[in-house]
Protein backbone atom coordinates (compact mmCIF):
# COMPACT_ATOMS: atom_id res chain seq x y z
CA UNK A 1 0.00 0.00 0.00
CA UNK A 2 1.44 3.67 -1.07
CA UNK A 3 2.71 5.90 1.94
CA UNK A 4 0.68 8.61 0.30
CA UNK A 5 -3.06 6.85 1.12
CA UNK A 6 -4.82 9.11 3.24
CA UNK A 7 -5.90 7.42 7.29
CA UNK A 8 -8.59 7.13 8.93
CA UNK A 9 -7.96 6.76 12.65
CA UNK A 10 -10.85 6.03 14.72
CA UNK A 11 -10.46 6.69 18.25
CA UNK A 12 -11.44 4.53 21.66
CA UNK A 13 -12.71 6.11 24.77
CA UNK A 14 -9.38 5.91 26.02
CA UNK A 15 -7.66 7.54 23.50
CA UNK A 16 -9.34 11.13 24.89
CA UNK A 17 -9.26 10.34 28.23
CA UNK A 18 -5.16 9.94 28.06
CA UNK A 19 -4.71 13.55 25.97
CA UNK A 20 -7.84 15.74 25.06
CA UNK A 21 -5.97 17.14 22.57
CA UNK A 22 -5.94 14.17 20.81
CA UNK A 23 -7.37 14.81 17.39
CA UNK A 24 -5.28 17.81 16.39
CA UNK A 25 -2.33 14.92 16.35
CA UNK A 26 -2.99 12.97 13.38
CA UNK A 27 -1.28 15.43 10.67
CA UNK A 28 -3.15 15.26 7.03
CA UNK A 29 -5.38 12.24 8.62
CA UNK A 30 -8.88 12.34 9.32
CA UNK A 31 -10.76 11.50 12.74
CA UNK A 32 -13.93 9.50 13.26
CA UNK A 33 -15.42 9.90 16.87
CA UNK A 34 -17.95 6.45 17.53
CA UNK A 35 -20.94 7.57 18.76
CA UNK A 36 -20.35 4.58 21.60
CA UNK A 37 -17.11 7.02 22.76
CA UNK A 38 -19.54 10.17 23.52
CA UNK A 39 -21.64 7.93 25.53
CA UNK A 40 -18.35 6.87 27.51
CA UNK A 41 -17.14 10.50 27.89
CA UNK A 42 -20.53 11.45 29.34
CA UNK A 43 -20.26 8.67 32.47
CA UNK A 44 -15.82 10.47 32.95
CA UNK A 45 -17.97 14.77 32.95
CA UNK A 46 -17.57 14.70 36.66
CA UNK A 47 -14.76 14.34 38.91
CA UNK A 48 -11.66 15.62 39.70
CA UNK A 49 -8.95 13.05 38.32
CA UNK A 50 -6.95 14.35 34.69
CA UNK A 51 -9.73 11.73 33.13
CA UNK A 52 -12.67 13.86 34.21
CA UNK A 53 -10.95 17.04 33.09
CA UNK A 54 -9.64 15.73 29.64
CA UNK A 55 -13.42 14.29 28.72
CA UNK A 56 -14.59 18.01 29.69
CA UNK A 57 -12.17 19.63 28.03
CA UNK A 58 -12.92 17.34 25.06
CA UNK A 59 -16.83 17.53 25.26
CA UNK A 60 -15.78 21.48 25.30
CA UNK A 61 -13.92 21.28 22.01
CA UNK A 62 -16.74 18.99 20.63
CA UNK A 63 -19.46 21.26 20.59
CA UNK A 64 -17.54 24.32 19.48
CA UNK A 65 -17.17 21.99 16.02
CA UNK A 66 -20.81 21.55 16.82
CA UNK A 67 -21.60 24.75 16.37
CA UNK A 68 -19.16 25.20 13.31
CA UNK A 69 -21.44 22.84 11.24
CA UNK A 70 -24.58 24.79 13.00
CA UNK A 71 -23.83 27.73 11.08
CA UNK A 72 -23.45 25.86 7.93
CA UNK A 73 -26.15 24.13 8.83
CA UNK A 74 -24.54 20.63 8.61
CA UNK A 75 -23.94 18.33 11.36
CA UNK A 76 -20.88 16.30 12.86
CA UNK A 77 -22.06 13.44 11.26
CA UNK A 78 -22.50 14.71 7.67
CA UNK A 79 -19.26 14.99 6.13
CA UNK A 80 -16.60 16.20 8.88
CA UNK A 81 -15.86 19.18 10.29
CA UNK A 82 -12.10 20.11 9.30
CA UNK A 83 -9.74 20.27 12.38
CA UNK A 84 -7.35 22.90 10.84
CA UNK A 85 -5.02 24.11 8.13
CA UNK A 86 -3.60 20.92 7.06
CA UNK A 87 -5.07 19.16 9.53
CA UNK A 88 -7.48 16.42 7.99
CA UNK A 89 -11.43 16.09 8.88
CA UNK A 90 -13.33 14.89 12.30
CA UNK A 91 -16.45 13.13 11.96
CA UNK A 92 -18.96 11.20 14.16
CA UNK A 93 -20.00 7.85 12.96
CA UNK A 94 -23.09 6.09 14.55
CA UNK A 95 -21.89 2.71 15.95
CA UNK A 96 -25.38 0.66 15.22
CA UNK A 97 -26.16 -2.99 15.43
CA UNK A 98 -22.57 -5.47 15.57
CA UNK A 99 -22.22 -7.50 12.25
CA UNK A 100 -22.51 -10.81 12.60
CA UNK A 101 -18.90 -11.06 11.54
CA UNK A 102 -17.68 -9.70 14.60
CA UNK A 103 -20.56 -11.51 16.69
CA UNK A 104 -18.84 -15.01 15.72
CA UNK A 105 -15.51 -13.95 17.17
CA UNK A 106 -16.76 -11.43 20.12
CA UNK A 107 -20.39 -12.56 20.61
CA UNK A 108 -21.19 -9.77 23.70
CA UNK A 109 -22.93 -6.42 23.15
CA UNK A 110 -20.12 -4.05 24.34
CA UNK A 111 -18.71 -0.99 23.86
CA UNK A 112 -15.58 -2.49 22.60
CA UNK A 113 -17.37 -4.65 20.08
CA UNK A 114 -19.26 -2.09 18.72
CA UNK A 115 -16.10 -0.08 17.83
CA UNK A 116 -15.01 -3.18 16.58
CA UNK A 117 -18.19 -3.29 14.47
CA UNK A 118 -17.40 0.45 13.37
CA UNK A 119 -14.15 -0.49 12.00
CA UNK A 120 -15.19 -3.38 10.73
CA UNK A 121 -17.99 -1.63 8.14
CA UNK A 122 -15.26 1.41 7.27
CA UNK A 123 -12.78 -1.34 6.28
CA UNK A 124 -15.11 -3.14 4.63
CA UNK A 125 -16.08 -0.43 2.15
CA UNK A 126 -14.30 -0.33 -1.25
CA UNK A 127 -12.13 2.96 -1.07
CA UNK A 128 -8.76 2.04 -2.34
CA UNK A 129 -7.50 5.67 -1.51
CA UNK A 130 -8.23 5.73 2.65
CA UNK A 131 -6.91 3.06 5.19
CA UNK A 132 -9.13 2.52 8.65
CA UNK A 133 -6.91 2.02 11.60
CA UNK A 134 -8.49 1.80 15.19
CA UNK A 135 -6.16 4.03 17.71
CA UNK A 136 -6.51 2.43 21.34
CA UNK A 137 -4.46 2.11 24.41
CA UNK A 138 -6.06 -1.20 25.33
CA UNK A 139 -3.49 -3.84 24.37
CA UNK A 140 -6.52 -6.27 24.38
CA UNK A 141 -8.89 -4.72 22.09
CA UNK A 142 -5.94 -4.44 19.85
CA UNK A 143 -5.42 -8.12 20.12
CA UNK A 144 -9.20 -8.28 19.10
CA UNK A 145 -8.72 -6.30 16.01
CA UNK A 146 -6.09 -8.42 14.95
CA UNK A 147 -7.90 -11.47 15.21
CA UNK A 148 -10.63 -10.01 13.00
CA UNK A 149 -7.78 -8.50 10.28
CA UNK A 150 -8.49 -5.31 10.94
CA UNK A 151 -5.60 -2.42 11.37
CA UNK A 152 -5.47 -1.42 15.22
CA UNK A 153 -2.36 0.81 16.68
CA UNK A 154 -1.50 2.41 20.24
CA UNK A 155 -1.89 5.64 20.69
CA UNK A 156 1.73 6.68 19.63
CA UNK A 157 2.43 10.57 19.79
CA UNK A 158 3.27 11.08 23.67
CA UNK A 159 5.48 7.93 23.72
CA UNK A 160 9.00 9.64 25.31
CA UNK A 161 12.16 8.71 22.77
CA UNK A 162 13.55 7.21 25.84
CA UNK A 163 16.85 5.97 24.82
CA UNK A 164 18.06 4.44 28.70
CA UNK A 165 20.08 7.54 29.59
CA UNK A 166 20.93 6.85 33.27
CA UNK A 167 22.70 10.22 34.17
CA UNK A 168 25.83 8.75 35.15
CA UNK A 169 28.61 7.09 33.17
CA UNK A 170 32.03 5.92 33.88
CA UNK A 171 35.21 7.48 32.08
CA UNK A 172 39.00 7.05 32.37
CA UNK A 173 40.52 10.20 33.39
CA UNK A 174 44.10 11.80 34.34
CA UNK A 175 45.59 11.00 37.57
CA UNK A 176 46.51 14.66 37.71
CA UNK A 177 42.99 15.82 36.75
CA UNK A 178 41.88 13.90 40.04
CA UNK A 179 44.08 14.77 42.01
CA UNK A 180 43.58 18.71 40.76
CA UNK A 181 39.60 17.99 41.29
CA UNK A 182 40.47 16.99 44.93
CA UNK A 183 41.79 20.14 45.31
CA UNK A 184 40.17 22.62 43.77
CA UNK A 185 36.72 21.30 44.13
CA UNK A 186 35.65 22.78 39.75
CA UNK A 187 37.61 22.13 36.68
CA UNK A 188 37.39 23.15 32.81
CA UNK A 189 36.30 20.05 30.64
CA UNK A 190 38.95 18.42 28.16
CA UNK A 191 36.40 17.54 25.95
CA UNK A 192 38.52 14.89 24.19
CA UNK A 193 38.22 12.74 27.12
CA UNK A 194 34.32 12.87 26.15
CA UNK A 195 34.18 11.02 23.31
CA UNK A 196 30.79 9.31 23.49
CA UNK A 197 28.88 13.05 23.76
CA UNK A 198 30.32 13.90 20.78
CA UNK A 199 27.49 16.89 20.26
CA UNK A 200 27.19 17.74 24.24
CA UNK A 201 28.00 16.47 27.53
CA UNK A 202 24.46 16.50 29.50
CA UNK A 203 23.70 19.26 32.01
CA UNK A 204 23.98 17.69 35.50
CA UNK A 205 25.15 14.26 34.32
CA UNK A 206 27.33 12.24 36.77
CA UNK A 207 30.75 10.83 36.30
CA UNK A 208 32.92 8.14 37.93
CA UNK A 209 36.76 9.30 36.96
CA UNK A 210 38.84 6.29 36.93
CA UNK A 211 42.89 7.28 36.81
CA UNK A 212 45.12 5.60 34.51
CA UNK A 213 47.37 4.49 36.45
CA UNK A 214 47.16 4.74 39.72
CA UNK A 215 43.58 3.30 40.43
CA UNK A 216 42.52 6.84 41.42
CA UNK A 217 39.11 7.83 41.30
CA UNK A 218 36.67 11.18 42.42
CA UNK A 219 32.82 11.60 41.62
CA UNK A 220 32.19 14.63 39.15
CA UNK A 221 28.93 16.51 38.27
CA UNK A 222 29.14 17.99 34.84
CA UNK A 223 27.97 21.37 35.01
CA UNK A 224 28.34 24.31 32.05
CA UNK A 225 31.41 23.04 30.90
CA UNK A 226 33.38 22.20 34.08
CA UNK A 227 33.59 19.33 35.86
CA UNK A 228 32.38 19.92 39.88
CA UNK A 229 33.50 17.07 42.43
CA UNK A 230 31.05 15.49 44.00
CA UNK A 231 31.58 14.36 47.72
CA UNK A 232 29.87 12.35 50.09
CA UNK A 233 26.79 13.84 52.29
CA UNK A 234 25.05 12.55 55.18
CA UNK A 235 21.52 14.16 54.65
CA UNK A 236 19.53 13.46 57.53
CA UNK A 237 22.00 11.26 59.03
CA UNK A 238 21.28 8.69 56.08
CA UNK A 239 24.63 7.91 54.45
CA UNK A 240 24.73 6.84 50.91
CA UNK A 241 25.58 3.30 50.21
CA UNK A 242 27.16 3.85 46.81
CA UNK A 243 28.10 6.28 44.21
CA UNK A 244 24.54 5.96 42.61
CA UNK A 245 23.09 6.93 46.15
CA UNK A 246 26.01 9.83 46.46
CA UNK A 247 24.83 11.06 42.91
CA UNK A 248 21.41 11.42 43.92
CA UNK A 249 21.82 13.48 47.00
CA UNK A 250 24.37 15.42 45.63
CA UNK A 251 21.32 16.13 42.64
CA UNK A 252 18.61 16.44 45.74
CA UNK A 253 20.77 19.39 47.94
CA UNK A 254 22.18 21.32 44.76
CA UNK A 255 20.35 24.83 45.42
CA UNK A 256 20.17 25.54 40.88
CA UNK A 257 18.77 22.17 40.42
CA UNK A 258 15.07 22.55 40.58
CA UNK A 259 14.20 19.09 39.21
CA UNK A 260 15.39 15.88 40.03
CA UNK A 261 14.22 12.17 38.71
CA UNK A 262 15.86 9.45 40.51
CA UNK A 263 14.25 6.14 38.78
CA UNK A 264 15.47 2.68 39.87
CA UNK A 265 14.17 -0.60 41.13
CA UNK A 266 12.70 -1.44 44.15
CA UNK A 267 15.02 -0.88 47.38
CA UNK A 268 17.42 1.14 45.52
CA UNK A 269 16.62 4.13 48.07
CA UNK A 270 15.17 6.39 45.98
CA UNK A 271 12.24 7.35 47.87
CA UNK A 272 14.61 7.20 51.55
CA UNK A 273 17.08 9.66 50.14
CA UNK A 274 14.68 12.44 48.35
CA UNK A 275 12.89 12.45 52.37
CA UNK A 276 16.40 12.71 54.09
CA UNK A 277 17.54 15.31 51.71
CA UNK A 278 13.66 17.22 52.04
CA UNK A 279 14.04 17.08 55.95
CA UNK A 280 17.55 18.30 55.81
CA UNK A 281 16.83 21.40 54.02
CA UNK A 282 13.66 22.12 55.88
CA UNK A 283 15.72 21.94 58.91
CA UNK A 284 18.46 24.06 57.51
CA UNK A 285 15.11 26.75 56.45
CA UNK A 286 16.27 26.79 52.86
CA UNK A 287 12.89 25.72 52.01
CA UNK A 288 9.42 26.22 54.25
CA UNK A 289 7.66 23.39 53.70
CA UNK A 290 7.93 19.24 52.64
CA UNK A 291 5.30 17.60 50.33
CA UNK A 292 5.45 14.10 50.15
CA UNK A 293 2.90 12.39 47.61
CA UNK A 294 2.26 9.22 45.90
CA UNK A 295 0.52 8.03 42.40
CA UNK A 296 -0.63 5.38 43.64
CA UNK A 297 -3.64 7.37 45.37
CA UNK A 298 -5.95 8.16 42.40
CA UNK A 299 -5.97 11.88 41.37
CA UNK A 300 -9.51 12.91 42.19
CA UNK A 301 -9.70 11.25 45.63
CA UNK A 302 -12.28 9.06 44.35
CA UNK A 303 -11.43 6.34 46.11
CA UNK A 304 -10.34 7.61 49.23
CA UNK A 305 -13.18 9.62 49.70
CA UNK A 306 -15.47 6.21 51.08
CA UNK A 307 -12.50 5.70 53.68
CA UNK A 308 -13.41 6.97 57.18
CA UNK A 309 -11.53 9.97 58.81
CA UNK A 310 -9.75 13.03 57.78
CA UNK A 311 -8.01 13.96 54.10
CA UNK A 312 -5.07 12.64 56.01
CA UNK A 313 -6.45 9.44 57.55
CA UNK A 314 -7.80 8.80 54.34
CA UNK A 315 -4.34 8.95 52.32
CA UNK A 316 -2.74 7.35 55.01
CA UNK A 317 -3.75 3.32 53.73
CA UNK A 318 -2.05 4.67 50.50
CA UNK A 319 0.95 6.01 52.08
CA UNK A 320 2.20 3.62 54.30
CA UNK A 321 5.30 2.77 52.65
CA UNK A 322 6.00 6.95 53.02
CA UNK A 323 5.62 7.18 56.63
CA UNK A 324 7.67 4.10 57.20
CA UNK A 325 10.47 5.91 55.37
CA UNK A 326 9.76 8.70 57.97
CA UNK A 327 9.89 7.24 60.71
CA UNK A 328 13.37 5.28 59.41
CA UNK A 329 15.10 8.62 58.96
CA UNK A 330 13.73 10.46 62.20
CA UNK A 331 15.29 6.99 63.76
CA UNK A 332 18.62 7.75 62.48
CA UNK A 333 18.30 11.60 63.40
CA UNK A 334 19.77 12.95 67.20
CA UNK A 335 17.03 13.90 69.21
CA UNK A 336 17.07 16.91 69.33
CA UNK A 337 16.28 16.94 65.16
CA UNK A 338 14.26 14.42 65.95
CA UNK A 339 11.51 16.42 68.11
CA UNK A 340 12.10 19.52 65.15
CA UNK A 341 10.56 16.99 62.86
CA UNK A 342 7.67 15.61 65.05
CA UNK A 343 6.88 19.49 65.79
CA UNK A 344 7.32 20.40 62.20
CA UNK A 345 4.61 17.76 60.82
CA UNK A 346 2.31 18.59 63.73
CA UNK A 347 2.55 22.05 62.74
CA UNK A 348 2.02 20.94 58.70
CA UNK A 349 5.21 21.41 57.51
CA UNK A 350 5.55 18.24 56.59
CA UNK A 351 2.63 16.72 54.94
CA UNK A 352 1.67 13.56 52.94
CA UNK A 353 -1.21 14.66 50.56
CA UNK A 354 -2.83 13.06 47.53
CA UNK A 355 -1.90 14.52 44.41
CA UNK A 356 -5.22 16.11 43.62
CA UNK A 357 -4.75 18.55 46.30
CA UNK A 358 -2.05 20.71 44.01
CA UNK A 359 -4.35 21.52 41.42
CA UNK A 360 -4.58 25.02 41.32
CA UNK A 361 -2.23 25.92 43.64
CA UNK A 362 0.99 27.80 43.39
CA UNK A 363 3.98 25.76 45.11
CA UNK A 364 6.72 28.33 47.03
CA UNK A 365 9.30 27.33 49.13
CA UNK A 366 8.48 24.32 48.53
CA UNK A 367 10.60 20.49 48.78
CA UNK A 368 7.81 18.08 46.73
CA UNK A 369 8.34 14.36 46.57
CA UNK A 370 6.25 12.42 43.90
CA UNK A 371 6.57 8.86 44.84
CA UNK A 372 5.57 6.26 42.26
CA UNK A 373 5.65 8.61 39.45
CA UNK A 374 5.85 5.65 36.69
CA UNK A 375 1.97 5.79 37.42
CA UNK A 376 1.65 9.41 35.91
CA UNK A 377 0.77 10.30 32.63
CA UNK A 378 2.73 12.57 30.89
CA UNK A 379 0.20 15.56 30.92
CA UNK A 380 -0.04 14.73 34.66
CA UNK A 381 3.62 15.51 35.11
CA UNK A 382 3.31 18.72 33.16
CA UNK A 383 0.67 19.84 35.56
CA UNK A 384 2.71 18.91 39.00
CA UNK A 385 6.10 20.88 37.34
CA UNK A 386 3.95 24.00 36.27
CA UNK A 387 2.62 23.90 39.99
CA UNK A 388 6.32 25.09 41.37
CA UNK A 389 6.67 28.82 42.52
CA UNK A 390 9.44 30.06 43.77
CA UNK A 391 12.57 28.34 45.42
CA UNK A 392 10.84 25.03 44.82
CA UNK A 393 12.46 21.42 43.89
CA UNK A 394 10.46 19.08 42.69
CA UNK A 395 11.84 15.18 42.94
CA UNK A 396 10.28 12.72 40.85
CA UNK A 397 10.95 8.93 42.05
CA UNK A 398 9.67 5.77 40.06
CA UNK A 399 10.65 2.24 38.55
CA UNK A 400 9.24 2.13 34.59
CA UNK A 401 9.54 -1.65 34.98
CA UNK A 402 6.28 -1.36 37.69
CA UNK A 403 3.80 0.43 35.68
CA UNK A 404 0.19 -0.14 37.30
CA UNK A 405 -1.67 1.87 34.85
CA UNK A 406 -3.14 -0.40 32.53
CA UNK A 407 -2.81 2.16 29.80
CA UNK A 408 0.79 3.17 30.15
CA UNK A 409 4.02 1.70 29.46
CA UNK A 410 7.86 2.22 29.66
CA UNK A 411 7.37 4.98 26.99
CA UNK A 412 4.27 6.60 27.40
CA UNK A 413 4.54 6.99 31.29
CA UNK A 414 5.33 10.22 32.55
CA UNK A 415 8.20 9.78 33.84
CA UNK A 416 9.97 8.26 31.20
CA UNK A 417 8.70 11.40 29.08
CA UNK A 418 9.63 13.78 31.94
CA UNK A 419 13.72 12.09 31.65
CA UNK A 420 13.28 12.19 27.79
CA UNK A 421 12.36 15.94 27.61
CA UNK A 422 14.05 17.12 30.06
CA UNK A 423 17.83 15.94 29.96
CA UNK A 424 19.90 18.68 29.17
CA UNK A 425 18.53 21.35 30.68
CA UNK A 426 19.96 23.36 33.68
CA UNK A 427 17.62 23.02 36.57
CA UNK A 428 17.35 19.19 35.73
CA UNK A 429 19.33 16.20 37.10
CA UNK A 430 18.38 12.29 36.68
CA UNK A 431 19.97 9.51 38.36
CA UNK A 432 19.28 5.86 37.43
CA UNK A 433 19.96 3.85 40.28
CA UNK A 434 20.44 0.10 39.90
CA UNK A 435 21.76 -1.23 43.29
CA UNK A 436 19.48 -2.63 45.98
CA UNK A 437 20.57 -1.66 49.47
CA UNK A 438 17.36 -2.52 51.07
CA UNK A 439 18.75 -6.24 52.02
CA UNK A 440 19.85 -8.87 50.28
CA UNK A 441 16.88 -10.89 50.29
CA UNK A 442 15.46 -7.69 48.54
CA UNK A 443 18.37 -7.69 45.57
CA UNK A 444 17.79 -11.02 45.37
CA UNK A 445 13.75 -10.90 44.23
CA UNK A 446 14.26 -7.80 42.49
CA UNK A 447 16.90 -9.37 40.72
CA UNK A 448 15.17 -12.70 39.72
CA UNK A 449 11.60 -13.07 40.80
Amino acid sequence: MSESIKKVFVLDTNVILHDADCINKFQENDIVIPTIVLEELDNFKKGNEERNHNARKFIRSMDNFRKEKHEKKSALSNGGVSLGTGKGLMQVKITGKIAEEIKKAFPEDTSDNRILGLVFDMSNKKDETRKVVLVTKDVNLRIKADVLGLEAEDYENDKADFKGYLGRASIKYPDKGIDDLYVNSIQEVDKSLFKNYPDQVPENMFFILNGTKDKKTALARYSDGKLIHVKKERPSNIEPRNFEQTFSVNALLEAYIKLICLSGKAGTGKTLLAIAAGLQLLKEEKVAQLIIAAATVPLGNKEIGFLPGDAQEKVSPYMQGLFDNLAFIKRQMNQKDSDLIEQKQKSGLISIQPLASIRGRSLNDTFFIIDESQNLTPHEVKTIVTRAGQNTKIVFCGDVSQIDSPYLDAYSNGLSHLIAKMTGQKLFAHVMLEKGERSELAELAADIL
